[in-house]
């Protein structure tokens, strides 16, 4: 384990210093994936590197499980609290569509806004120290496309994304990550109440036995492919039209 981490912090060295750029920084969410992210990041630059806290609907402070993830780690935080610029701009998109507004949607609508609004604050702090942003995307998410498109899909950086979610866990109990951490449910916390699993369907234990090529129930790795395909579009540029001769 100890010779992956490894690795991972010297291909980080080296992403930022090809970039020209002088430290690394991620948003801690208080899940599993951005306390390994910020363990790694803080190996990689002791003294450039930070985690940034970006509550809505929620003060800083009350982020206990962020807060001890980069006590932890010994890693450097900026909070920001974007409550009230996400009620703004979500605010101004309802009023503008007025009759329009697909309430169907409102629910998903309003948790992709809220990731790409910290994907944007997370630029804005990266620029001011000229750092890259790091993701926590792993192989388990990236393969069923289980982001925010110019979200927490938008990154410079993603360490995580050739690593299955076990691997992961394994990884922050020998980074020493917390115990809560480590085990609570995973949750992209979009809304109250919200879990990873039961809004994709199928479970991470499941997502990583078919990427390990292990045999899993039929109808569960027909869950996966088509999330897969569905989703095409987030793991690609965007699509150009051939050049016109």
């Amino acid at each position: 384990m100890n010779t992956r981490i490894e690795h991972l912090v010297s291909w980080i060295q080296k992403e930022v210093k090809d970039a020209g750029m002088k430290g690394a920084l991620v948003g801690v969410s208080g899940g599993i994936d951005s306390a390994v992210v910020a363990n790694l990041i803080q190996r990689a630059f002791p003294d450039n590197s930070l985690g940034v806290v970006l509550p809505i609907n929620q003060r800083v402070e009350d982020q206990e499980d962020a807060l001890a993830v980069i006590e932890e780690a010994g890693l450097k935080y900026k909070g920001i609290e974007l409550t009230e610029s996400y009620k703004t701009i979500y605010r101004e998109i309802q009023d503008q569509l007025k009759d329009e507004w697909n309430e169907d949607a409102e629910q998903l609508n309003g948790a992709n806004l809220q990731a790409r609004l910290r994907m944007s604050t997370l630029y804005s702090v990266a620029a001011n120290y000229n750092y890259l942003v790091v993701g926590t995307d792993n192989a388990a998410e990236h393969h069923t496309g289980y982001f925010t498109k110019y979200g927490d899909g938008g990154v410079d950086l993603v360490p995580l994304i050739h690593m299955t979610k076990g691997e992961v866990r394994e990884m922050a109990r020998y980074l020493g990550v917390p115990s809560q951490v480590v085990e609570k449910n995973p949750s992209a916390e979009l809304w109250e109440g919200q879990s990873d699993e039961e809004e994709m369907g199928v479970s991470y234990d499941t997502i990583d036995a078919y990427l390990k090529g292990e045999d899993i129930p039929q109808e569960d790795k027909k869950k996966i492919d088509e999330m897969h395909a569905r989703t095409k579009h987030k793991r690609l540029t965007p699509a150009e039209p051939p050049e016109f001769e």
